[in-house]
């Protein structure tokens, strides 16, 4: 595995594990009423493109790092909903 490959899994790591507070803090307070519905219907379209994206290249990095980001934050839109 090249530095560049390594880079890329570093910083898909950092900023995927990034959304495991939200995830965590909507589920134990049962409430997602400071999460803007916009934000994450505009966030999972975007991720969803990185990751065709990513699936062309067949960019290990872009694919592993838009995958997990996108079904945290699916989980963190289920919850949006599931509490309103």
């Amino acid at each position: 595995m090249d530095l560049i490959t390594i880079l890329g899994l570093l910083a898909g790591t950092l900023t995927t594990i990034s959304f495991l507070p939200q995830m965590i803090q909507t589920w134990q307070t049962k409430s997602a009423k400071d999460v803007s519905l916009a934000m994450l219907i505009t966030f999972i379209t975007g991720i969803c493109l990185w990751l065709i994206y990513g699936i062309y290249l067949q960019a290990l990095p872009i694919i592993l790092a838009n995958g997990v980001t996108l079904f945290f934050n699916i989980i963190i839109l289920g919850l949006k909903i599931k509490y309103r």
